[in-house]
């Protein structure tokens, strides 16, 4: 639960970051290499069951460099709190 609770936090963290430079960093290299990412995604997934049919997705994850920072800032945060 630690893990999961330390992920989640640092994802939320790091794509807060990744969207603050998006918007206030100029154009060129150093924005490119900050902001980049990579969307894994799960595409729509249907459940149809007698009473009920519901349809979830898709659910991406967005992951740049400042989102895997993030995710380090949070955990040796967390470790040294615990």
């Amino acid at each position: 639960m630690f893990h999961a609770v330390t992920l989640a936090i640092g994802f939320i963290v790091g794509g807060a970051m990744t969207q603050v430079a998006r918007t206030f960093l100029p154009s060129g290299a150093v924005k490119e290499f900050f902001t980049t990412s990579v969307q894994p995604s799960v595409g729509p997934v249907s459940l149809d069951l007698v009473i009920i049919k519901f349809s979830l997705g898709p659910v991406a994850l967005d992951v740049s460099l400042l989102s895997l920072l993030g995710v380090l800032i949070a955990y040796l945060i967390a470790r040294s709190l615990f």
